[in-house]
């Protein structure tokens, strides 16, 4: 039985479904294991249900202290009491996606044919098999429709894939500083951190659980990947080109500037929580995503079975994914029929500003969530 703290604060938790999840690649995934996390009560009409979707590097420790870093959830300047996503009023699920390395079934997680770690093994996973994962464990939940499905980034693509596979179980949908498929910019970045991961010598070829996992590899990939969430304004402001405090200063390969140091850090400490393999298989994931190329080469078609409200949110400094991405969801939207509703937002922070504080996002969510009630 739930206490009243644990509907309050959260509640941690990792389920083995016996599946089977077909894949888009055509292997059937089972069983099936989903690490996930629910924030408050469902209603008895079961009509107060929101999913929240994470980014690449996130996990579902959205509002709850994280159990690897004891910091607090990624979002919790949106989910929490009086903010715009309310446990008092809504019943918040965030699961940790499919190939992820926080709970749910990944290259770290035991195949069960072999009891040994899948490693690269596992098979290839999409956008829509984490989507279909999630709708797997939702119905395990007994939750049939969602109030609304809410993500930035790589949330924000599962939160579009969401509306055109399942159009009849979702009723409001917000993307923030998202886009319906990847740049060649977009991969390139990505290929380089893959790279990165599979020259370390650690990697073994994905076989490395038990031993020395590629944290160097890994870290390189995360300080690559970590630049594209920034902005050029945002790194001035906060480094510009300012040298560590020394006594002495040499020429060499230590970090002699703070924004070095900063990468650095990002780096180390990202390879402490995520596995290499799970960063592999998710940013291919994330290269894959065409929503078009789903539906016929034509972005509308994805939406119009879709009866659902939308809240499109871009950054005016994202150059990862620039308005000119989310204007295109916005005008396919429109070609649909959907009700759609759209704002570019100023931030100095670049793409990680939905992540960030910001009193005109949680205004925009707020308002958005709100008139649907």
């Amino acid at each position: 039985m739930e206490s009243a703290l644990d509907q309050r604060f959260g509640l941690n938790r990792r389920v083995t479904l016996p599946g089977p999840l077909k894949l888009d690649g055509g292997v059937l995934l089972s069983p099936l294991d989903i690490g996930y996390e629910t924030y408050g009560t469902l209603a008895a009409d079961g009509g107060n249900a929101i999913l929240v979707c994470h980014a690449l590097t996130g996990d579902q420790h959205v509002a709850g202290d994280h159990p690897v870093t004891g910091k607090p959830g990624w979002w919790t300047r949106m989910i929490g009491p009086g903010k715009p996503i309310d446990p008092a009023r809504h019943f918040v699920i965030c699961a940790n996606v499919l190939g992820s390395c926080m709970g749910s079934s990944g290259p770290a997680t035991i195949n069960p044919a072999t009891d040994k770690p899948w490693g690269m093994s596992f098979p290839v996973i999409t956008i829509r098999d984490m989507v279909r994962a999630q709708a797997m464990l939702l119905d395990h939940l007994g939750v049939a429709r969602l109030q609304a499905v809410v993500g930035g980034s790589m949330g924000g693509m599962q939160v579009l894939s969401w509306a055109a596979t399942y159009p009849e179980r979702v009723e409001a949908a917000v993307v923030l500083a998202s886009t319906a498929r990847h740049s060649a910019q977009n991969i390139a970045f990505h290929e380089v951190g893959r790279q990165a991961i599979m020259a370390d010598p650690a990697w073994r070829g994905g076989e490395y659980y038990g031993a020395t996992p590629p944290a160097a590899g890994l870290a390189v990939a995360r300080m690559a990947a970590h630049i594209t969430y920034l902005s050029e304004a945002g790194l001035t402001e906060k480094f510009g080109r300012r040298l560590q405090a020394r006594e002495a200063k040499s020429f060499g390969f230590d970090a002699d500037f703070q924004v070095e140091s900063y990468l650095r850090h990002q780096g180390l400490t990202f390879s402490d929580r995520f596995d290499a393999n799970a960063y592999l298989y998710i940013t291919r994931a994330l290269d894959y995503f065409d929503l078009a190329e789903e539906h016929g080469g034509v972005l509308a078609n994805a939406f119009r079975d879709s009866k659902a409200r939308f809240c499109i949110v871009s950054f005016d400094t994202d150059w990862l994914y620039p308005t000119r991405d989310s204007r295109a969801i916005v005008h396919a939207l429109n070609a649909a029929g959907a009700r759609a509703s759209f704002v570019e937002l100023s931030s100095p922070f670049g793409h990680d500003a939905f992540l960030l504080e910001s009193p005109e996002l949680n205004r925009v969510i707020d308002g958005f969530l709100r008139a649907g009630q």
